[in-house]
């Protein structure tokens, strides 16, 4: 009797650590969709739920402000970087 208790335990114990790895291969393999949001010609959109605004596309992409005037605000910055970097290899 203790036998096949014991074997019984070992067995649910095997399958539980499997749907558990499974579960846990899923949630690290399956890839992030975007979400759909109008995005601005910066290629960026305001957060409705979280707030503030963040950048899917252009030089800015990956990146979160806390708003728009922010990032116009770094996008400037940047560009003047840049071009101040392009005159001097002139």
């Amino acid at each position: 009797m203790r036998f096949s208790r014991l074997a019984g335990m070992k067995s649910t114990l095997a399958i539980l650590q499997f749907v558990l790895g499974i579960g846990l291969f899923l949630c690290a393999v399956m890839p992030a969709y975007p979400h759909g949001g109008g995005l601005d010609g910066y290629g960026c959109h305001n957060n409705r739920k979280a707030g503030g605004y963040h950048c899917h596309r252009g030089p800015l992409a990956g990146q979160s402000f806390s708003s728009k005037e922010e990032m116009l605000k770094k996008l400037s910055a940047e560009n003047t970087d840049r071009k101040v970097q392009a005159d001097v290899k002139k």
